[in-house]
């Protein structure tokens, strides 16, 4: 342990500060409205919520939205309407068979009377018979006496809306809201003046509920207050009033619990069903989807009577506007351009399913805080003695689990948990150790360089002495072949051997492997364990390179077939290899440092021919070409494999696998070939099941890895069509 600590002390030391920073961040957070933390919690809140909203569990809650919009204002006129209209408008919903109308509009300024503006503007001008007489009329043309009558026996809440000057516009309602505690005492958001309905519509309405929203710091609408408080009464918000009615509860009750000089709000019961708020009276928005989720009706087709009452039946109605001016529109996960009055909607709809909330209960950030501080301690204690891969997995893992978990108990477990601090604390220490991990990696190769580069002979020396004005060693771009073999299974061969039999097996295997490969006019680059990576036509140009690259990996092919042989009879291990080759343009030149310099070949027509390589394993060949390289083979007979995108490849490469020349002269395997050709192309057309009965008869016959997998892709894609634009690619994302 003590070599340990010495060795990764200084890693340790900064992961341990950069946990310890992140664990502070999260602890103000907690106090900071304006935290960056928070923010980006915001952000992530946005992108799990609009995630999860296809599984969102959906209700039949007849919640309807009656939209004062332009066309409204184009057939009835700019609002604001008269209140025989808004009366009128209240009866058709009423008779349409409307339970509760909810009404995301102030009333705040009495409606002249058109009688009473006649009176004061000609009174010299009236008789006391005419004045009489239209003192009598008064009463039956006021707008706020005949909405106020047509309020009286419906389920109508009407809005209004507090404010932090003070100030006093209209008449407050009567609260409905029972406190187990002093309402002044409560933890609920306070405050100072109000605009509200006249008191002549207050006085005749069922109830009066608050229209405020409650934006976070970025001014998103993630979450609705369901109680604010004023002097000393507590006010329910529109959506929590218009699920009383619905409910036909008398009251509502809030539930308290004492923290230190206040009571913090715990709860809130509506009839029979309680609904857990956090300590300010706040829940989050249960939003069903983007805007216009709720159904919408014109407010103009409800004065004329052009809607479908079967839409109305029962129904719980929010009156808004959207009208350009008017319209109430804010930004919420779901959208930027959102209407107000469907935030009620979403509201009320989350009190009456209280299933549907999330909560974030008190105790969220304290977990959070003992999760960074317990994953802070093992990961700077674990990381640094990982190496890059094993570090970059255990990363990914632990990034996977934590989003993984976090979006389990957002979806199962109804919970919302900050997720950005733990990230950031497992990006930043998996970057911070493999930063670290690379510049020690970087270190120790360039140690052991200079103790092996004089073991290094220069590459090519002999064509360089023979020819010098032939050979140019600067980088370059021409078209060559690359070629890339490997020993199959070659680790857990080698676990089975010694140090001293392996290499005697592996010097065994490249001598002659490097003799084929020369006599074949190719170029070896290098040797990577098992690896043997070869090109032609650098430094001198080879005519037919592709077609010598080909029977350059027959002839490895029957090499080590030989080899395999004599191993078994010296008691080694049978080997057997993978062989991939690709044409195209590549940079070829003398790259490396001033100490230490390699002739070799770089660019994507390398990489795909070491994809290709990789690819043998799965199609169960032994040899695989590109097309690229088919096309310069005239004299060789190729069996088409696939056409595939590999990974780190955009375009669509079409590979194949060369047929050994002794081979053709078996008639029954030109037959095959010429079977498995045309099974290939009634695959392409998705022909699956003549294609299936070819594949089928050949597989039976040789038992091809090939024609196995081609079953198997013509099971799938029986149950899973590709659809009619398909082009027969297959996509391999491993290398």
């Amino acid at each position: 342990m003590l070599k340990y600590w010495r060795r990764h002390q200084w890693i340790v030391f900064c992961s341990l500060l950069f946990s310890a920073v992140l664990v502070l961040a999260q602890l103000s957070a907690v106090y900071s409205e304006q935290s960056l933390l928070k923010r980006l919690d915001g952000i992530l809140y946005d992108s799990r919520l609009t995630l999860t909203l296809p599984y969102r569990a959906a209700t039949d809650l007849p919640v309807v939205i009656v939209d004062i919009d332009e066309k409204s204002l184009q057939q009835v006129g700019r609002w604001p309407w008269s209140r025989q209209l808004v009366a009128q408008m209240l009866e058709q919903l009423t008779e349409a068979g409307a339970s509760v109308v909810a009404f995301d509009v102030i009333f705040s300024e009495p409606e002249r009377n058109p009688v009473q503006q006649v009176l004061q503007g000609a009174k010299q001008q009236l008789s006391a018979g005419m004045t009489e007489e239209l003192q009598q009329l008064a009463p039956a043309l006021d707008a706020d006496q005949h909405f106020a009558n047509s309020l009286e026996n419906k389920d109508v809440v009407l809005g209004f809306l507090f404010q932090q000057e003070q100030l006093a516009i209209g008449q407050l309602p009567e609260s409905y809201v029972l406190m187990d505690t002093e309402a002044s005492q409560s933890s609920a958001s306070h405050f100072e003046g109000y605009v509200a309905n006249t008191a002549v519509l207050q006085q005749h309405s069922s109830g009066t509920g608050f229209i405020n929203s409650s934006p976070d710091p970025d001014g998103f609408i993630r979450q609705a207050a369901l109680l604010i408080r004023y002097q000393d009464q507590v006010y329910p918000s529109l959506a929590l009033e218009a699920a009383r009615l619905y409910a036909l509860a008398n009251e509502l009750t809030v539930e308290t619990a004492p923290l230190e000089q206040i009571n913090t709000i715990v709860g809130v019961t509506v009839g029979n069903t309680r609904i857990n708020t956090d300590l300010y009276g706040r829940v989050l928005i249960p939003y069903r989807g983007p805007a216009r989720s709720f159904p919408y009706i014109s407010a103009s087709d409800v004065l004329h009577g052009q809607v479908d009452k079967t839409l109305l039946k029962d129904a719980i109605v929010f009156v808004g506007t959207s009208a350009v001016g008017h319209a109430d529109l804010r930004s919420t996960p779901v959208g930027v351009q959102y209407p107000g009055v469907e935030v009620h909607a979403n509201v009320f709809e989350g009190l009456i399913y209280p299933e549907l909330i999330h909560s974030h209960p008190d105790w969220a950030e304290a977990l959070v805080f003992l999760f960074l501080v317990v994953l802070g301690l093992l990961m700077s204690l674990t990381f640094p003695a990982l190496g890059p891969v094993s570090l970059a997995l255990s990363g990914s893992g632990l990034l996977l689990l934590t989003l993984g978990g976090n979006l389990y108990c957002w979806q199962v477990l109804k919970l919302d948990l900050p997720l950005t601090s733990s990230l950031l604390l497992i990006l930043g220490l998996t970057l911070l150790n493999l930063i670290y991990g690379f510049f020690g990696a970087s270190q120790q190769k360039a140690r052991i360089k200079s103790i092996f580069d004089q073991y290094v002979p220069p590459a090519h020396i002999d064509e360089m002495l023979n020819h010098p004005e032939s050979v140019s060693l600067d980088g370059k771009r021409k078209e060559m072949s690359v070629l890339f073999s490997d020993i199959r299974g070659f680790t857990s061969l080698s676990e089975k051997l010694s140090a001293t039999e392996l290499k005697s097996l592996l010097n065994r295997y490249f001598s002659p492997i490097t003799k084929t490969i020369f006599e074949h006019q190719g170029t070896i680059d290098k040797y990577v364990g098992d690896m043997v990576m070869a090109f032609w036509n650098a430094p001198l140009d080879v005519k037919d390179h592709a077609e010598l690259a080909v029977k350059a990996g027959f002839s490895m092919l029957k090499v080590t077939d030989e080899l395999s042989k004599s191993f078994v009879s010296d008691g080694l291990p049978a080997i057997d290899i993978g062989v991939g080759i690709n044409t195209g343009e590549m940079n070829v030149g003398d790259m490396g440092s001033e100490y230490r310099r390699a002739y070799t070949v770089l660019g994507d027509a390398v990489n795909l021919g070491s994809r290709l390589e990789s690819l043998t394993k799965y199609y169960g060949v032994r040899f695989l070409v590109s097309q690229s390289t088919v096309q310069q083979c005239q004299n060789i007979i190729f069996r088409s494999v696939d056409k595939v995108k590999v990974k780190g490849k955009t375009e669509a490469v079409a590979i194949y696998e060369p047929v050994d020349a002794s081979l053709v002269l078996n008639p029954d395997l030109v037959v095959a070939l010429q079977q498995h050709e045309q099974a290939l192309l009634l695959y392409s057309e998705q022909n699956w099941a003549d294609a299936e009965v070819l594949w089928a008869s050949l597989h039976q016959r040789y038992s091809d890895k090939l024609y196995s997998l081609y079953l198997e892709r013509l099971a799938h894609y029986r149950q899973h069509p590709p659809g009619a634009d398909w082009d027969g690619v297959y996509t391999h994302a491993e290398k």
